[in-house]
């Protein structure tokens, strides 16, 4: 859902490229810093599949050919730093809270990945009304977007509002 949403916001360059900082758009193809004795992956129109894991850690890998596949870039997924235990990324959330209230604070640090109202309101035992309305306080500061997934709006963080979970805004 972040892909699609950072494709759809800013385009595939830079969807590409955040997927990893070696990772740059040369003119139709990929190139990988860190392989130095690969040459560009070239984009053929034959696809280009897009794989998170969890064991990648500060690389990013490609597949090319003979794979029975499309080209393949493995990245690190997101969210992967609360599942090895790096607290150092945790957020204080004393001091958000200070800056945008409690309730806030909680909704801004849940939307890791895209939720619903409902979704939200159910995880933070809070009613669906108050959710909702914090959500559109969020998303009129510029700290959440929503997009239709199906039959649910689902909300996810702005840059911006990465930045101010993450401490580093």
């Amino acid at each position: 859902m972040h892909r699609v949403g950072t494709t759809g916001e800013h385009g595939w360059v830079t969807a590409i490229e955040s997927l990893h900082p070696s990772i740059t758009w040369q003119a139709g193809g990929i190139e990988i810093g860190h392989f130095s004795h690969v040459e560009p992956v070239r984009l053929a129109g034959d696809g280009l599949l897009l794989i998170p894991s969890v064991f990648v850690a500060n690389i990013a890998a490609h597949l090319a050919d003979p794979w029975p596949w499309p080209r393949t870039l493995v990245y690190r997924a997101r969210g992967t730093a609360a599942l090895w235990g790096d607290q150092e990324t945790v957020p204080r959330p004393d001091t958000l809270t200070a800056l945008i209230g409690r309730s806030r604070a909680r909704l801004l640090l849940a939307l890791d990945a895209p939720a619903s109202t409902s979704h939200l309101a159910r995880s933070l035992a809070m009613t669906p009304g108050a959710v909702g309305d914090h959500l559109a306080i969020l998303r009129d500061a510029g700290l959440l977007v929503r997009a239709r997934s199906g039959r649910s709006v689902l909300y996810r963080r702005t840059p911006l509002g990465e930045a101010l979970a993450a401490g580093t805004g």
